[in-house]
């Protein structure tokens, strides 16, 4: 791939076997921490029972976002993963629990 801005292509574009979010991924560590993200986001909405709306109401963050989020189909920023942290009260950043590094 030549050098530039890697963003040009969603995450879920680095797939390259299997079904997002446990796909095996191309050597991008974005698209992998973006991976990362979608997976605990999905665990934790399916942990609660909760629908994307759910989720939408409580973070702040709209349902199109939190389902592209889950698709991989945009990179997610800064400020969509704080909210969404708080509002589900756990951590979707990898690496920053103990014992659990970035993939």
């Amino acid at each position: 791939m030549p050098r530039g801005d890697k963003r040009r292509r969603s995450p879920a574009e680095y797939v390259t076997d299997g079904a997002w979010p446990h796909a095996v991924l191309d050597d991008h560590h974005g698209a992998r921490v973006a991976q990362e993200v979608a997976a605990r986001l999905r665990r934790v909405i399916g942990e609660r029972g909760w629908s994307v709306a759910e989720v939408s109401r409580r973070s702040g963050v709209s349902r199109m976002t939190v389902t592209q989020v889950l698709d991989g189909a945009v990179w997610c920023d800064l400020l969509t993963i704080a909210n969404l942290e708080k509002a589900l009260e756990v951590d979707l950043w990898p690496g920053r629990e103990p014992g659990n590094p970035p993939k």
